[in-house]
């Protein structure tokens, strides 16, 4: 599972695909929030000493809108997923989201009943 800025999606879509990673889903649009207590368009003005901005920063983080990528590969391919997933959506700057790395444990395919990593 990857949480990626919304802004950065079809970009991050077309590289999979070039990759030959093609099988993913994506969720509609989410909001949350990392560790961090900032919010980017805020902290630009702020930088800028800009008094509406610094009205803004306040203790309480406020959410951001990002996209949710849920893909299964197999494991040799886990790696490149990360890769491409990384030099896609990195930034010098915080907020360029999040890679899950979890197990597959198994994985059937409902039409015609296949399981194992081959239907992935």
């Amino acid at each position: 599972m990857a949480i990626i800025k919304i802004d950065k999606m079809n970009e991050t879509k077309r590289a999979l695909t070039e990759a030959g990673i093609t099988s993913m889903t994506a969720t509609g649009k989410v909001f949350g929030r990392g560790k961090g207590f900032w919010d980017a368009k805020v902290m630009e003005g702020a930088k800028k000493d800009m008094p509406e901005a610094l009205a803004h920063l306040g203790k309480e983080p406020r959410l951001r809108p990002q996209r949710v990528l849920n893909i299964a590969v197999s494991d040799h391919n886990v790696q490149l997923t990360i890769d491409t997933i990384i030099e896609v959506n990195q930034t010098p700057a915080p907020g360029d989201g999040k890679i899950f790395v979890l197990p597959l444990d198994d994985a059937f395919r409902v039409r015609t009943g296949e399981t194992g990593t081959t239907i992935l």
